[in-house]
């Protein structure tokens, strides 16, 4: 009769880019059952609403995650012009919806690149960052910054871009859409990526649907959901249809990210041809009553901020649903009847952000 033992994994880890931590119950080196500890990296970013002024409290909502920052600050200002009734000008909505995809952009990337780190190939590791580097030099020309861009505002966005600059994004990424389809191929046809990813860590469709997941590990079980269908900012005006796979497990939520990166250079490039002229604020007079509750598609799925006001400077409550934090039900169904040496693969296939699951 075998004996069951439980080994810590995590917080620091070789392969994981997040301090998770799971403590596998192991009978040999079979995972029985994997019981997570949330809490590690608590940073109390909720609470600080009673502390800054609701007008600069996106600063504070854009340092939820530094990969996906910028959709942090989108969900936020919606929320807020939710529940002042503000009428957002559409040229600040197409902005949004440009600087949202090229975040979605740089950061399925970045996963891509820590997969195949992962699975020990450094020259795919290192060509999907570079392939990055670019999405973030377009963010740094538009924005001012890299990673936390400080670009949205309630009522709109801070700056304009002109419209041969955002048309010379669009050619630039067609310039490296070719190198993006040979990172495609590699992740999709190579046989010892799919030696290593495929029928690992499986989620039926109905697993994934009644565990909540969101995102791309929902959509790689078959669930074609997307909140980017709801039509928020400018995604009602655009020609849009989630990525599906079927399989459920590590390959299938591979190549739903992988694939995603086109659907995101196709929506931005039909939001430059769309984009109107005109403003990209509107002005904000008074202080937020009332409640609102919006929700936006990361990079790694659903995202929901909750804010409540009571007619003062100060929100009276700030209360975020982060997709990491969704997935992680899912995260320990499919972990069950793993081997031991396949969990860092299955847990960086929910693209984990632990930050962001913590506030």
């Amino acid at each position: 009769m075998s004996r069951q033992i439980v080994i810590p994994f995590g917080p620091q880890h070789p392969v994981l880019p997040e301090p998770i931590h799971l403590d596998l119950v192991m009978e040999d080196e079979r995972v029985v059952e994997a019981i997570p500890s949330i809490g590690y990296v608590h940073r109390g970013l909720e609470k600080l609403v009673e502390k800054r002024e609701y007008r600069d409290f996106v600063y504070i909502a854009e340092r939820i995650c530094g990969i996906c920052s910028f959709i942090h600050g989108m969900t936020y200002c919606h929320a807020v012009e939710g529940v002042m009734e503000l009428d957002v000008p559409p040229r600040a909505l197409y902005l949004r919806t440009v600087w949202s995809e090229l975040s979605r952009l740089h950061s399925h990337l970045l996963w891509l690149g820590l997969m195949a780190d992962a699975m020990g190939f450094e020259s795919l590791f290192m060509q999907a960052w570079r392939l990055r580097e670019h999405v973030l030099d377009d963010l740094e020309s538009t924005t001012g910054n890299r990673v936390i861009q400080g670009v949205c505002k309630v009522g709109g966005v801070r700056r304009d871009v002109s419209n041969q600059k955002l048309r010379e994004i669009v050619d630039g990424l067609a310039g490296i859409e070719p190198a993006l389809r040979d990172l495609l191929k590699v992740f999709v046809e190579d046989d010892s990526i799919r030696h290593r990813l495929v029928g690992v860590g499986p989620l039926t469709e109905h697993q994934a649907w009644e565990l909540g997941a969101v995102g791309p590990v929902l959509r790689a079980s078959g669930v074609a959901n997307d909140i980017r269908q709801t039509g928020y900012a400018a995604y009602d005006e655009l020609d849009f249809r989630p990525v599906v796979e079927t399989g459920g497990d590590c390959y299938a939520r591979t190549v739903v990210r992988a694939r995603e990166l086109f659907t995101s250079i196709d929506l931005i490039r039909q939001a430059v041809e769309k984009i109107p002229d005109g403003p990209v604020e509107t002005k904000v007079t008074g202080n937020p009553k009332g409640e609102f509750y919006a929700r936006s598609e990361q990079p790694r799925g659903e995202v929901v901020h909750y804010v409540r006001a009571n007619g003062t400077k100060h929100l009276v409550r700030f209360r975020v649903r982060t997709p990491t934090f969704t997935n992680i039900p899912p995260l320990l169904e499919a972990m069950k009847g793993l081997q031991l040496a396949d969990v860092p693969v299955v847990v960086l296939s929910i693209d984990p952000c632990i930050g962001c699951a913590e506030r």
